[in-house]
């Protein structure tokens, strides 16, 4: 406790001396470490307050190591032997996860959340020579608080609206949730009813032995041991009961778990256990077209790949608050960074299949003008029509590009099935862009004879004159144009162009062009429809059958048929698409139906094996627990972690701010070395560490100011420690399509909190106390009044959550819904914070005055 007294003079026979160790606010656990007699309360007050801030971006830093070494740990494995026929030996040795998910979360899990709060509460009554405090127990109600209320409203705020985010594993949470508000009841109890004052050992053992209580509670209801086998699925538990299994060969490609289904509840077919390594060669193949339309490197769509596998991959609460901590120090992050160019066809991969056509317009245009420094010149189609009487064809050009200056392009007509001067007027002219001038056309002359002839075409050819050639003025990619010129009395016939077409796997689509021929009169149509042949409709192809309208004068048009990604290695795949009956007048031609070849694009395949083995590797190098101690220096010397192309403002920011933290924290053991407890240990003696020195700064900050310890720890400590959930839990809450890892694990923390943040001291204390003969006193004062507040508002957010999951208003689920209610339930919990932190601040300062325990 920091000492509140001024300096003062000593006098001693023959003169004066003053005491310049004695000053106000100059004792604590560990602080001052230097002499600030002569520094300026508000110098002092300041200095303190911004070393806490930065002290806190410290602990959570470490805390990003302790957690990794947490995911290392319940991460471990053991190989069981499962009887399987199908093997030589008559088994077969899978992993599975020694760590229960759930006891995972509520040990291990929670101990990193709370670490901070835990460590500050037992430190506290060591330094304070076993007697009780109140900034520790402070910071763990105000903690509680900031979570339950806070943290939950910016959940709920956040989901965009519309979508919704519900509890999956309601008894877990029921579970945690009864805990949670009995363990403050129990606070009460202790601190305010059963002895009043005092708290001996066997109220401290109970308090701690709640803790253990609660991860069997939560183990047995999640597992429910008393339900028939036929209700339950194991997942990665040793010791599983192979009863009614012996001679079931076990499918299983996780090596990271084990399901064991009941014989009557096993699939008919197969389990696919190469879903993701499919899911993730479809994205490549669909980020592999858009390299080639787009020119996009392929480093680039990897790191768009594993972005979206990221995205749609479950991630736990741990996971949420690495990320959320690296993000806060402009450290690497656990998602691969897209580039800002490349976000557009990134934010395209996220839209729901319906929606990406639309999109895909957007995202094909190529800029043919490098930049805007050339003035492109092509013609406006690439294929033309007229009809013989109307004697002549306009010819349209346009430019692009640099508009600027001047350009001069030459036209000239060329000879095919019609001749100049039978059929059109030849024509060569030279055809001139005024400044800023972008489109331009002109006029070929058709004759027009009484004879019918069939259909004749002629070419039209864009070129440039010996004195344009220069590096300002190119041509598009449609320089030469085709004009047909249609016999106009017959209807025509319909045709396919091709009696057979080769379609490449990676065009997706396959345009089957249909003529009309000998004519172009009146309006006409033709049916037409799919047959298999080595291909099978809806699975190499989208088959059908629809019919095909021509308009007056139209000549060509294309049926379009989708072709389908294949996971075959080599491709040779066919069927047929035949013309049926016609209508309008029009008849078949010679070419009534066409076979379609589906085949392999070597070239292509082998930029999505790029992409395919580009993507592991960046999802190799996201992983928490892989890096060694140069990895681990290397990123902390690196502004996201060496991922410089996408750093903002921002991540520089945050690194120079952490950097001291960064490398001093990168010298703690990796957590891949002797599965992750030396980096546990040393990571958890350095959380206590920093702990200590936040308290101490808390404490002098608070009396430099003249703050209570309690208001210190409800308001400026509890939200240090909070910041990296809350964030956290933001991420969780939009990123996942449960709120199980946003919200569901806040109220197993918060119990977690009270008994071992609480439990353990008192346990220390107690017995201290014991051997000494003497008692441990906890005086109830502000902390008692503290603790009721919190119950009740506790009381009423989880009844506000409950109304949210049951009433359609709200949408029918504890996040998201629609805007108004979301809104509503966000403000009614952010202000019950707001009413808790007042109404204990003025407890505190005696302006309200609530005796409560004597």
């Amino acid at each position: 406790m920091a000492n509140n007294t001024t300096a003062a003079p000593v006098i001693s026979p023959g003169c004066a001396t003053l005491d310049v160790n004695n000053y106000t606010c100059s004792s604590a656990f560990i602080l001052p470490i230097i002499n600030e007699y002569t520094w300026a309360p508000g110098t002092r007050a300041f200095l303190y307050l911004l070393t806490m801030v930065w002290c806190f971006l410290g602990v959570a830093l470490i805390a990003d190591v302790f957690m990794c070494a947490i995911e290392k740990i319940t991460s471990k494995t053991a190989k069981v032997r499962i009887p399987d026929q199908n093997e030589p030996d008559g088994f077969r040795m899978i992993e599975v996860k020694v760590w229960n998910d759930t006891v995972a979360n509520l040990s291990l899990l929670a101990l990193g959340t709370s670490a901070p709060e835990i460590l500050l509460s037992v430190i506290e009554i060591v330094g304070r020579g076993f007697e009780s405090g109140e900034l520790g127990p402070g910071t763990i109600v105000g903690s509680a608080a900031f979570n339950l209320l806070v943290i939950s409203a910016i959940c709920i705020f956040s989901i965009p609206d519309g979508e919704i985010r519900k509890i999956s594993n309601m008894r877990v949470f029921g579970l945690t949730t009864f805990s949670c508000i009995w363990a403050y009841v129990w606070l009460s109890l202790v601190i305010l009813v059963i002895s009043p004052g005092v708290v001996d050992l066997a109220e401290s053992i109970i308090t701690f032995l709640m803790f253990p209580a609660l991860i069997i509670g939560a183990y047995l209801i999640d597992k429910r041991p008393c339900m028939k086998k036929e209700e339950v699925v194991e997942n990665g538990m040793v010791g599983i009961s192979l009863e009614g299994y012996a001679n079931e060969p076990l499918n299983t490609g996780d090596t990271s778990s084990a399901t064991i289904m009941p014989k009557e509840e096993k699939p008919e077919t197969p389990v696919d256990h190469d879903q993701s390594h499919k899911n993730l060669l479809k994205l490549a193949k669909e980020l592999g077209h858009e390299s080639l339309d787009q020119g996009i490197p392929p480093e680039e769509a990897a790191k768009i790949v594993a972005a979206k596998l990221s995205e749609n991959e479950h991630h736990s609460r741990m996971w949420y608050r690495i990320n959320a901590t690296r993000n806060m120090s402009g450290g690497k992050k656990l998602t691969p960074q897209v580039f800002s160019a490349f976000k557009d066809l990134y934010d395209h991969t996220k839209l729901p299949e319906d929606e990406k056509a639309d999109s895909k317009m957007a995202l094909t245009t190529k800029d043919h003008t490098a930049g805007g420094t050339k003035a492109v010149v092509e013609f406006t189609a690439a294929t033309l029509s007229v009809l013989e009487n109307e004697k002549k064809v306009r010819i349209g050009i346009r430019r692009y590009g640099k508009m600027d200056t001047p350009a001069t392009v030459r036209v000239e007509t060329i000879n095919g099935t019609a001749t100049a001067p039978e059929d059109y007027i030849h024509l060569e002219e030279d055809v001139h862009f005024a400044v800023n001038e972008q489109l331009r056309q002109l006029y070929v002359e058709i004759i027009d004879d009484n004879e019918w002839e069939p259909d004749e075409f002629f070419f039209v050819k864009l070129s440039l004159p010996e004195k344009e050639e220069n590096e300002d003025i190119v041509l598009g990619n449609i320089s030469i144009t085709q004009v047909t010129i249609i016999n106009d009395d017959e209807p025509g016939k319909l045709e396919f162009a091709k009696p057979s077409i080769i379609a490449k796997e990676s065009s997706r689509r396959v345009r089957i062009p249909v003529n009309r021929i000998n004519g172009a009169d009146g309006h006409v149509s033709v049916a037409w429809k799919t047959k298999d042949i080595t291909a099978i409709s809806g699975k190499d192809y989208q088959g059908g059958e629809g019919v095909l309208k021509f308009d007056h004068g139209e000549t060509c048009r294309t049926i379009d048929i989708e072709i389908f990604d294949s996971m075959k290695p080599e491709r040779d795949e066919s069927f047929q698409v035949d013309l049926g009956e016609c209508d309008g007048g029009a008849e078949l031609g010679k070419i009534k139906k066409t076979i379609i070849t589906i085949v392999n694009d070597e070239e292509f395949n082998g930029l999505v094996s790029r992409i395919v083995n580009l993507t592991k590797a960046n999802m190799d190098a996201l992983q928490l627990e892989d890096s060694t101690w140069v990895t681990q220096m290397k990123n902390a010397m690196n502004v996201n972690g060496g991922d410089i192309e996408n750093a903002t403002f921002i991540d520089y920011l945050l690194h120079f701010l952490t950097f001291f933290w960064k490398i001093l924290f990168a010298l703690v053991p990796p957590p891949k070395y002797l599965g992750g407890w030396p980096a546990f240990v040393l990571s958890l003696a350095v959380i206590g560490l920093m702990t200590a020195i936040i308290g101490d700064l808390a404490t002098l900050f608070g009396c430099l100011v003249n703050l209570d310890d309690s208001i210190t720890a409800i308001t400026l400590v509890a939200l240090g420690t909070s910041m990296p959930d809350t964030f956290a839990s933001k991420q969780a809450a939009v990123g996942e399509k449960t709120a199980d890892s946003s919200i569901g694990n806040i109220n197993g923390s918060n119990s977690v909190n009270v008994f071992l943040g609480l439990g353990l001291p008192w346990l220390m204390a107690s017995i201290y106390h014991m051997t000494q003969g003497t008692v441990f006193t906890v005086p109830p004062g502000s902390l008692g009044f503290s603790v009721i507040i919190y119950t009740g508002c506790a009381i009423a957010a989880i009844i506000l959550l409950i109304l949210r999951r049951f009433l359609k208003p709200f949408g029918q689920a504890e996040l998201g819904g629609p805007k108004g209610p979301k809104i509503l339930s966000a403000i009614i919990l952010v202000s019950l914070w707001v009413f808790y932190v007042l109404l204990s601040a003025l407890n505190s300062k005696k302006i309200i005055n609530v005796q409560i325990g004597g």
